[in-house]
């Protein structure tokens, strides 16, 4: 029987939008499919972490509206806030369903600058985040006042794709603490992609930002998250086109079969079913 650090082990390392595919498979690995050791305290803490790390997106029971969860907006248990819909809501980490949605604002000194940033916030996301409405894939964005560091505002955007049907997912995560004292701007921007059509290539990618004199507006702040999200996702492409022309190549035979190199320019040109019966 599979333990509950190999169990947790599996739930961390979980791709974007495949949770439920990792669930069914623990189930799977255990003698008799007894669910108690999703349970198990370690294991429901790693579905925690995960979500909250992840910046999970959940649709609110009876709308459309996604939500996120992160240890920003969390409150006591398993509830959660979001300032975009003023709601607050149970979160349940297996299934990552989001229940029981009442009316709630969360009093912050802050709270000025909050729907300052939360208006231009909205404008950036539906510029940029497309709108699904599937439960495996959809965007979502709360801007939070962690209690415990009240000078901090933490901005945070999620979005993830996720279509099994082409073997495919990802989601994209936005994570920036604003410091209402030095007007700062610090966090992380990542990026994660899993294709798994006959094979197994993963992409996880993240990037320490920061920025100083900031301004204190909403719409001065959202600028600055805008051109630090446009830096990093320039960055990634140009990795990408690197590995495409660089590493990749590497590893590809120099010499096929015929003993004869072939000329990647021209491979547009090669045609295999031709070539094959020329030598019949």
């Amino acid at each position: 029987m599979a333990s509950a650090e190999v169990v947790s082990s599996f739930v961390q390392g979980t791709p974007p939008g495949e949770l439920k595919e990792v669930v069914q498979s623990i189930q799977a690995l255990t003698s008799d499919g007894d669910p108690s050791l999703l349970q198990h305290p370690k294991v429901k803490a790693a579905f925690q972490n995960y979500n909250e790390s992840q910046l999970v997106c959940a649709k609110l029971s009876g709308g459309s509206q996604h939500v996120l969860v992160s240890p920003y907006n969390r409150l006591e248990g398993n509830k959660y806030y979001d300032t975009t819909t003023s709601t607050s809501f149970t979160f349940d980490h297996t299934t990552q369903k989001a229940s029981n949605p009442q009316s709630y604002t969360h009093d912050s000194t802050n709270n000025d600058l909050i729907s300052s940033i939360q208006k231009s916030l909205a404008t950036h996301v539906a510029e940029h985040y497309p709108a699904q409405s599937s439960a495996a894939a959809g965007s979502a964005y709360t801007v939070a006042s962690p209690s415990e560091t009240p000078t901090e505002i933490a901005i945070l955007i999620s979005a993830t794709k996720a279509s099994p049907q082409n073997f495919v997912s990802g989601r994209w995560r936005t994570t920036l603490l604003y410091n209402t004292g030095s007007r700062t701007l610090t966090g992380t921007i990542a990026a994660q992609v899993h294709y798994y059509e006959d094979g197994n290539v993963a992409l996880n990618t993240t990037k320490q930002v920061s920025e100083n004199n900031v301004g204190d507006s909403g719409s001065e702040i959202v600028r600055v998250l805008a051109k630090l999200e446009k830096q990093y996702q320039e960055e990634v492409n140009r990795a990408l086109v690197g590995m495409n022309e660089g590493s990749f190549r590497g590893l590809r035979r120099q010499l096929p079969v015929t003993r004869q190199r072939i000329e990647w320019e021209k491979i547009r040109g090669y045609g295999l079913s031709d070539n094959l019966k020329g030598n019949k």
